[in-house]
């Protein structure tokens, strides 16, 4: 059977069959097909669109048994959608002595997203998926297979009656809670938040995103985007119920006048994810609070460590490292990524869908901010301090979270992760202990994020009683945070006729490590206080250089923000010198008096312009 196995599999994928035609009057049966036990439907009818008679017929199908495969073909891809769509034609859904068809839309457009996953593995769509013969129209009365894949929640529904502004729930969400939650605080704030799906997990929980901004589902220009991670280890819970805190905190806090929320989100677009590992998580909370052992659920669905599943880009920076003129960012994926959780993939594929500046991702088992390398540059040391070239920075992210973090600052050295008291509660990640393929140094690496560890306690499933105070302890800090996205330089760069030049390189000298512009032209370049040279050059187009001073103390978060607004860059057929001038008087003129598209602010639900906002100032399994 096994021989054959992959010959019956190619027939189900391409056998066009040869299936009678569908007959919406049908003698309804129960539905006892294990691979769709989970239909939003109880009943089916017999014969099938493929002619199948009986259960037994159908279970000893090809089809069945490449719709039982596929979840695992497609590394989780596309999972439980492709399930529930093949099950809507192996076992027809029957109500009242009818069976009407699957609705073709449904299938069309989870064909186009799919498509990508059956190429990537060389395979063709399969033939009982047709979505022209075996799916209906609305007019002829079709179903949505899917619909249960959105939990039944509409996006419009509102908070219950009666409920303060600021009520939060500080209880243990299950994953069906945690999305009516952010759905109902996205509907409830409409008009500065949105929930989106970046993919789906392993066994097809949607990886759901919570974004707050000024205007919600598009990118503003010089508007820094953020993003928080929680989760990803299945058993620290504590990031997960932060980040579901943080969203209702946002919107209640915007809803209220709040004049530092407001700035905040009128000025910064802000993505929470609360949960990457969801099914590791249904591990972690069956065992229960209290209860969870040290590793139970840590992993994702096939047994993977999603901080240790992304591409090792940190060997190949020590390898270029040593190499003059060689650039050291941005490196590209290798394209060898077997073994990459559905999870790992879709952040990876979400980071190319926005200009992210600044990101953290939330863990539990220590109480310390840990920053990049988290792998050693000597790949024998366990322990061996590792820098980026953005070393002043990362510290600097860091200590934005740990000073303000009351049990972080505390003094006692038998408090949870005493140990780093010494280091002011901040450590370089591969100094604490080296690990490859984590997510921060993939950030660093691959694009112009710049990504911290935030280890949030000791307990990694906290009792529901302990929630309060960690949100206490965690609110300020994911405040201070969020608002260092603006501490540096931001601009425009735009060649002579006012078009923006998208990927052009923004260098610091004495950095080596660029950032790149947005196809907008935007960009935001997270500097330390001091002095610096910056450089922006792209092909075909003469080199700027400009002298920034960034100061050491500040009023407000933004006060960095007004350097660099616009550079002109003239086209040419070859760069100039690093020493020679930069664009001639006319350039510099035209630079000067250019502007950029002014962005429409959204304003506070009493009408009035937000005010300022305030300064913002374990063993191996433990993290990360």
């Amino acid at each position: 059977m096994l021989l054959l196995l992959p010959a019956a599999l190619a027939v189900a994928a391409a056998w066009p069959g040869c299936e009678p035609a569908w007959d919406p009057a049908a003698t309804c049966v129960d539905l006892q097909l294990r691979t769709c036990s989970d239909a939003a439907y109880n009943q089916t009818a017999f014969p099938t669109p493929l002619a199948h008679r009986s259960r037994a017929a159908v279970e000893a199908s090809p089809e069945y048994v490449l719709l039982s495969v596929l979840h695992h073909l497609l590394e989780g891809q596309c999972n439980p959608d492709l399930r529930l769509l093949g099950c809507a034609v192996l076992a027809p859904r029957c109500e009242g002595g009818r069976a009407p068809r699957p609705c073709r839309r449904v299938c069309e457009g989870l064909r186009a997203a799919c498509l990508p996953a059956f190429d990537a593995i060389d395979m063709a769509w399969p033939y009982f998926l047709d979505c022209g013969r075996y799916f209906g129209d609305e007019e002829e009365g079709c179903y949505d297979p899917l619909e249960q894949l959105r939990g039944g929640l509409d996006e419009g529904e509102a908070l219950p009656t009666g409920l303060p502004l600021t009520f939060v729930d500080f209880s243990h969400h299950s994953y069906a809670q945690m999305v009516r939650v952010l759905r109902r605080t996205a509907a409830r704030c409409s008009h500065v938040a949105k929930t989106y799906s970046i993919g789906r997990s392993f066994d097809g929980r949607e990886l759901l995103v919570i974004e707050f901004s000024a205007r919600p589902g598009q990118h503003e220009l010089m508007e820094p985007e953020v993003k928080l991670i929680g989760n990803i280890h299945g058993n620290e819970v504590a990031g997960r119920e932060m980040l579901i805190y943080l969203a209702q905190y946002l919107c209640s806090e915007y809803l209220l006048g709040s004049a530092r929320i407001q700035r905040l989100l009128n000025t910064t677009r802000i993505h929470l994810l609360p949960s990457m590992n969801p099914d590791g998580y249904e591990v972690a909370a069956a065992e229960g609070a209290g209860y969870n052992g040290w590793t139970s659920g840590r992993q994702n669905a096939q047994n993977l460590d999603l901080n240790r599943n992304f591409p090792d880009l940190t060997s190949e920076f020590y390898r270029l490292v040593s190499t003059r003129g060689t650039r050291t960012d941005h490196l590209a994926i290798p394209r060898t990524t077997g073994g990459v959780a559905p999870e790992t993939k879709a952040i990876m594929k979400w980071m190319r869908t926005a200009p992210f500046v600044l990101s953290a991702s939330l863990h539990g088992g220590d109480l310390v901010v840990s920053y990049p390398f988290d792998f050693s540059q000597h790949p024998h040391e366990e322990k061996m301090f590792s820098p980026t070239p953005d070393e002043k920075m990362f510290k600097l992210l860091a200590r934005a979270y740990a000073d303000v973090h009351p049990m972080m600052m505390d003094k006692s050295e038998n408090r949870c992760g005493g140990n780093f008291l010494k280091r002011g509660s901040i450590i370089n990640g591969a100094d604490w202990y080296s690990f490859t393929g984590g997510m921060s140094d993939f950030n660093y690496l691959h694009s112009n994020c710049f990504e911290i560890t935030v280890e949030l306690g000791c307990v990694k499933f906290p009792p529901e009683e302990a929630l309060y105070g960690l949100w206490q302890h965690n609110k300020e800090p994911l405040l201070r945070f969020m608002e260092m996205a603006h501490r540096g330089i931001k601009g425009v760069v735009m060649d002579k006729f006012g078009k923006p030049v998208k990927n052009a390189r923004i260098s610091v000298k004495g950095i080596r490590h660029d950032i790149t512009t947005a196809p907008d032209g935007d960009y935001w370049r997270l500097l330390p206080p001091g002095t610096h040279i910056v450089t922006a050059q792209a092909p075909g187009y003469s080199k700027v250089i400009k002298r920034v001073t960034i100061p050491a103390r500040l009023k407000r978060a933004a006060a960095w923000t007004s350097f660099c607004s616009l550079w002109g860059l003239d086209p040419q057929n070859s760069f100039r010198g690093l020493g020679e001038a930069g664009p001639g008087p006319e350039t510099r003129r035209e630079a000067r008096a250019r502007t950029g598209r002014p962005r429409r602010r959204a304003r506070s639900p009493g009408g009035g312009r937000p005010g300022p906002a305030a300064s913002p100032g374990g063993g191996p399994t433990s993290r990360r």
